[in-house]
């Protein structure tokens, strides 16, 4: 069948209008992903600031929790300082601690602690110290105790842990009742209790025995005291009769409170 006159310049119109199309579904699709793309991270972003406000708001309600609005008048998660690792807190790596200040003075700090010794794990605690020394306030922000038992270190639970409140390392005997201390135990569970009381008391050690640079925020001199006490304990030398030479201070210059 032959084709007429016109018919080449048909298909060939026809051809370029089907390119032209195309061109445009695809520039379509281009500015489709373009425009899908921005919302998407426009709303990623708007998101994760809305997380990271909403963790911020949550972090900062924990820690008033502790250490009232009343006392200080800075934003405490705005002075955070570097703890070093700390066989005292209990801290294997470094960690976070937070200072409370009025009118440019530090009123108090916020120590994390942990300890292995609970009944399930370890229970790690924040402990709010202030500037003479006493209990500001501990909360349990991290167990696996038993429930109904256990978990009444949680102020949501019970008032137990508000004991702590405004005691220095002088002022009570920091053991159970059963052990001779003030510290009441709970029916039915005595080594939750017992780890938790043991805990605070190494947090109010560890800070009589750094007073100085944890009321500054110092963080250099704590880490700077920390090695300065770890290469002392790695000079010690066996001597005779398998003992060890007299032992280095501890990592607090040997000047922290013993059992």
């Amino acid at each position: 069948m032959s084709l007429t006159p016109d018919q080449p310049e048909q298909q060939a119109q026809a051809a370029q209008g089907l390119k032209h199309t195309i061109a445009r579904a695809a520039l379509g699709l281009a500015v489709f992903a373009v425009v899908t793309a921005g919302v998407v991270a426009v709303t990623q972003m708007t998101t994760a600031e809305t997380i990271a406000d909403n963790e911020r708001a949550a972090q900062s309600a924990a820690l008033a929790e502790i250490i009232p609005p009343s006392l200080h008048d800075n934003d405490l998660l705005d002075a955070a300082f570097a703890l070093p690792p700390s066989q005292v807190l209990g801290l294997e790596s470094a960690d976070t601690g937070w200072r409370a200040t009025r009118n440019g003075e530090t009123v108090a700090v916020l120590l994390p602690v942990v300890t292995g010794k609970g009944y399930s794990g370890d229970i790690r605690l924040l402990v709010g110290i202030r500037a003479d020394g006493s209990v500001a306030g501990v909360r349990a922000v991290k167990h696996a105790e038993t429930p109904g038992l256990g978990d009444k270190i949680e102020a949501r639970k019970s008032d137990w842990i508000h004991e702590f409140d405004d005691q220095t390392l002088s002022s009570v005997e920091w053991k159970v009742n059963k052990d001779g201390g003030d510290f009441d135990q709970f029916t039915g569970a005595t080594i939750t209790p017992r780890a938790v009381v043991g805990a605070v008391r190494q947090a109010l050690i560890y800070f009589m025995a750094h007073r100085t640079a944890l009321l500054a925020g110092d963080s250099e001199t704590l880490t700077a005291t920390r090695r300065a006490a770890k290469s002392q304990q790695d000079t010690q030398a066996p001597t005779a009769a398998g003992t060890l030479t007299p032992s280095a201070p501890s990592e607090h210059g040997g000047d922290e409170p013993h059992e």
